[in-house]
């Protein structure tokens, strides 16, 4: 039995990736589930469960008013998608298809109380599970250099280090606890965006949401994860809304379908394991005028699906995929 979305959260590149992964049956992982959209998507099209993982315990509470219509057919786990191949195997699936949105919904950026927009006044938070240091935390406590190399790595912001240094000199007055407050000092040091141009503080805010909730790390070992859960044959889509996440994901598929660069012809050929993974497009699948029209959101958006071989999973370095050599454990914190 379907079931229409009310939620107004509309999934990005839902249409092309349900036909990526078409016909969709047996069991799969929304390792992401956020407003559900993909996961109603996915059981609507034909599979049989769909485990619905998430690691923010508010989006289940929001799922009560239609989660029943699925009934056995639905799993909402709690829980962090890093650990969906443990998860898959404790519930007793066999796993045929894994999708992934990775980063923040939109739901989450429209409440203020999470602070995780620079756009609405709240708690300068960003944590997804409530535990752990906050922004504010990382804000208060960084070092200079480390807030500088956090904003350049995971903000790719170019005037890391001129923000890093302001952050310092305000602090020391007054502790940052509102998003109001650092934005309010990003927009103070940065020039005015021209029409068209990013708001001073996205690269910013998206630095220390990364950093807050160990996103890169968590993508890491979630696109290894999937990797042990899926049984050959099945399908990984993933969604990804900047540069930093679709770079680690590409170079991912790259190596686990043995079509990575390899370098210098003249330096001594490196050992290959069997490949895991075949990518289905080399080009990421990106939206429609139409969907960028009804949906902003979609503009940075970019889907990679690839289908899983019969090789076993091996280990992969976090270098080799290019994660960020940040120590989130440094920085004075």
């Amino acid at each position: 039995m379907g079931v229409a979305q009310q939620d107004p959260h509309i999934p990005v590149l839902l249409a092309p990736l349900l036909a990526a992964v078409s016909p969709v049956q047996g069991d799969w992982i929304d390792g992401t589930f956020g407003a559900g959209g993909y996961t109603i998507g996915l059981l609507n099209a034909g599979a049989g469960r769909v485990m619905a993982i998430d690691r923010d315990p508010a989006v289940f509470t929001m799922a009560e008013s239609w989660q029943s219509s699925f009934g056995e057919r639905l799993l909402l786990t709690p829980g962090r998608y890093g650990d969906m191949d443990v998860l898959a195997e404790e519930a007793g699936l066999s796993v045929q298809g894994v999708v992934l949105d990775i980063g923040v919904s939109s739901m989450q950026i429209d409440q203020a109380e999470r602070g995780f927009s620079f756009m609405r006044d709240g708690p300068l938070d960003m944590r997804m599970e409530q535990t752990g240091p906050s922004a504010a935390d990382i804000v208060n406590g960084a070092s200079e250099a480390f807030l500088a190399d956090l904003l350049y790595q995971y903000g790719e912001e170019r005037a890391s280090r001129r923000i890093a240094r302001a952050i310092v000199a305000d602090r020391k007055a007054e502790p940052f606890t509102r998003t109001g407050q650092l934005s309010g000092l990003i927009e103070r040091v940065m020039p005015r965006p021209k029409p068209g141009q990013l708001h001073p503080a996205t690269r910013s805010f998206q630095a220390l949401r990364i950093a807050v909730n160990d996103e890169l790390g968590q993508l890491a070992q979630g696109l290894m994860a999937a990797e042990a859960a899926l049984q050959p044959g099945g399908l990984l889509a993933v969604v990804t809304f900047h540069s930093l996440e679709d770079r680690i994901v590409k170079r991912f598929l790259q190596l686990r379908s043995d079509k990575a660069p390899q370098g210098s012809r003249y330096a001594p050929p490196k050992a290959r394991s069997a490949p895991t993974f075949e990518v289905l497009s080399r080009k990421a699948v990106v939206a429609d005028e139409d969907e960028m029209e009804r949906n902003p959101r979609a503009r940075s958006a970019k889907l990679r699906v690839a289908r899983r071989t019969t090789a076993a999973p091996t280990p992969i370095d976090n270098a080799a995929i290019g994660l960020p050599k940040l120590d989130l454990t440094g920085g004075g914190l």
